[in-house]
């Protein structure tokens, strides 16, 4: 018998319906955690997420790797990070549920991860980051804290070490919304740590912060975990510094001239957007560039920034910047050149992300790389492309002691229905109708995750096909 965690070695490894046939229940992912349920004989009994079957006992290894989901939140962003020692960071999470279409975002994913693939009964993030203070990006950190929607949560309880953020906050002045003065072409009301957070939600307070942010903030203070501004200055997230190895959590923005004090880019969107936290996680050879929604203002003064150094930005993993919108400096996608970009863009809004020229632009500044004439990289992901909807046709309706065939009222041109449509990030729901005939039905959505794992050296890039439960993946080699 045994009950030891072990991880696949190999791209793939079918986790087998049984010890000697060749049905598959799931194909497994390399660095996929396996919990051996039984060690006899050449296949393991073991569970996987969420599944039980068996492991061929050569495909399994004690090797964890750095593993980085870019979670399908439709508009927004949502990337958990599980270092090789076990510790896991979440980095944004989509609008909330109640302004999804899908009502999912990035803490359902966190919650499954937990649940399901780990067994665990609570969620533990070692620490838990707003790139920066604008609804696609914190609503669904919010759900893992919000009392209100923990009930939509299979676990218990969540514990959070620190959470992050980049000072740039959503006031109120007078009434009305906005990030604060600019002076001299600084941006000077920057929120701190725990006892700025505190004073900012004090009523009565002239500088107070607003809306849904505020109640945001709130749930964060309410978990007492640290809370801290952080720029270039800071160097490295606390706890993740470079040593023996180990993953590290370069912060690179945004830059920080004079202390207290960030560019003024321009209009509030400008500002907040452009003032993302701008992150590069290390990992042997590796690097991963997570870019926020950076904007060209703010690429531009990065650049200025880190002249004689801009290979600092050069990574083998871009995570595409602001949803692949086009307010993007080409001379900045140069410097990444990354091997691989990932684009976080949603399907139901209407911003028409990703744009064409920067799926192109990405394509051109990444990194080429061309073996026995196949094209090895650059890469370009996108959870849109990667997401799809499986759709039935309305056949026949079964209404209990109604007294009528079940295939009467599906063809009956004159029966119709009602439905609500949430676009993303919108609270009211837009009615409508339509003819019952004819209609289809969403019979399941199929997410669009990019699973990105590496050893420190190689690198491989996976999106499911959920039709046979296996992997469609590329793999190449850190060029650092």
């Amino acid at each position: 018998m045994s009950d030891e965690i072990l991880y696949v070695g190999e791209d793939t490894t079918p986790l087998y319906a049984s010890k000697t046939e060749s049905k598959k229940v799931f194909e497994l992912l390399w660095g996929d955690r396996v919990r051996v349920l039984s060690n006899v004989g050449t296949r393991w009994r073991a569970k996987a997420r969420g599944f039980e079957g068996y492991v061929e006992r050569d495909a399994l290894t004690e090797t964890s790797l750095l593993e980085i989901y870019f979670i399908d939140v439709g508009q927004g962003d949502g990337v958990l990070i599980r270092f090789p020692d076990g510790r896991h960071l979440l980095i944004d999470g989509g609008y909330n549920r109640a302004k999804q279409q899908t009502g999912k975002n990035a803490a359902d994913f966190v919650d499954w991860k937990f649940f399901k693939d780990y067994e665990l009964p609570r969620i533990t993030l070692d620490a838990m980051i707003s790139s920066h203070c604008d609804a696609d990006h914190y609503g669904g950190l919010w759900d893992l804290l919000n009392k209100d929607a923990k009930d939509e949560l299979d676990t218990t309880d969540i514990e959070i070490g620190a959470f992050y953020h980049a000072g740039v906050s959503w006031w109120k002045d007078n009434g009305k919304r906005g990030i604060g003065p600019e002076e001299n072409g600084f941006l000077t009301r920057l929120l701190e740590g725990k006892t700025s957070l505190r004073e900012a939600l004090r009523e009565g307070e002239t500088e107070r912060l607003q809306g849904e942010w505020a109640e945001f903030l709130r749930c964060v203070l309410a978990e007492d975990c640290s809370i801290k501004r952080v720029s270039d200055r800071t160097e490295y997230i606390p706890g993740f510094e470079a040593a023996n190895g180990k993953a590290s959590l370069r912060v690179l923005g945004p830059v920080e001239p004079e202390r207290g004090m960030l560019h003024d880019l321009g209009g509030d969107s400008q500002n907040t957007n452009g003032n993302s936290i701008v992150l590069r996680v290390d990992y042997g050879r590796t690097r991963t560039l997570l870019t926020g929604d950076l904007n060209r203002k703010s690429q531009r003064r990065l650049l200025e920034a880190y002249t004689g150094r801009r290979s600092e930005f050069a990574c083998d993993v871009a995570k595409g910047c602001h949803h692949g919108s086009d307010d993007v400096s080409y001379e900045f996608l140069s410097a990444m050149s990354p091997g691989a970009t990932i684009i976080s863009s949603g399907d139901s809004e209407s911003h028409a992300h990703p744009r064409p020229s920067i799926v192109a632009a990405s394509a051109l500044t990444g990194h080429a790389r061309i073996d026995n004439d196949s094209l090895v990289t650059p890469l370009i992901y996108s959870t849109e492309i990667s997401r799809s909807a499986r759709l039935g046709k309305i056949t026949h309706l079964a209404i209990p002691g109604v007294g009528l065939e079940n295939d009467q009222l599906a063809g009956d041109a004159q029966a119709r229905i009602h439905y609500e449509e949430t676009s993303a990030g919108s609270l009211k729901a837009k009615k409508g109708d339509r003819q019952l005939a004819g209609s289809y039905v969403v019979a399941g959505m199929v997410y669009g995750l990019v699973n990105v794992r590496t050893d420190g050296e190689r690198i491989l890039c996976a999106t499911l096909n959920e039709k046979n439960r296996s992997w469609d993946y590329q793999a190449f080699m850190s060029r650092f």
